[in-house]
């Protein structure tokens, strides 16, 4: 895989503050269950009868077996990786936070350049809706 030099500083707002997940940037390549507006929005995940850890241990299983990820890192509550394109080796974070106030997983998907990401980040978030839920498979 090609490394971009230009996508390989992590951002410094990753993480939890405050019960929440970074807002999205203006432009076009983000998506969170936490945004405020309809463009950035995606709703987080549940999945009735399993209990964060289980969630979160899920997903972690569903990133190794399906993207171009590597976690970074993982917690009983949280879970960062980084994304990685084929094509020039273009990163993006993807985070995951169990609210324990909300019962709910909330989700955030960023690229870390550009304006736009054709649909990438929105794309990957309901794949991993999907296999959470038990109907999916890995392209």
């Amino acid at each position: 895989m090609l490394t971009n030099p230009m996508t390989s500083k992590r951002p410094v707002n990753l993480g939890i503050n405050q019960g929440k997940l970074a807002t999205c940037p203006a432009t076009h390549n983000c998506v969170c269950s936490q945004a405020g507006d309809k463009a950035h929005y995606v709703a987080p995940f549940s999945a009735p009868g399993m209990t964060g850890k289980e969630i979160i241990a899920r997903l972690a299983s569903a990133l190794y077996a399906c993207e171009e990820a590597e976690v970074i890192t993982q917690t009983d509550t949280y879970l960062h990786a980084e994304c990685h394109s084929a094509w020039l080796g273009f990163v993006d974070d993807l985070e995951f936070f169990w609210s324990e106030e909300d019962n709910v997983c909330h989700v955030r998907s960023a690229s870390r350049l550009g304006m736009s990401d054709l649909g990438k980040n929105r794309s990957r978030v309901e794949k991993l809706r999907t296999l959470l839920e038990g109907w999916g498979f890995c392209d």
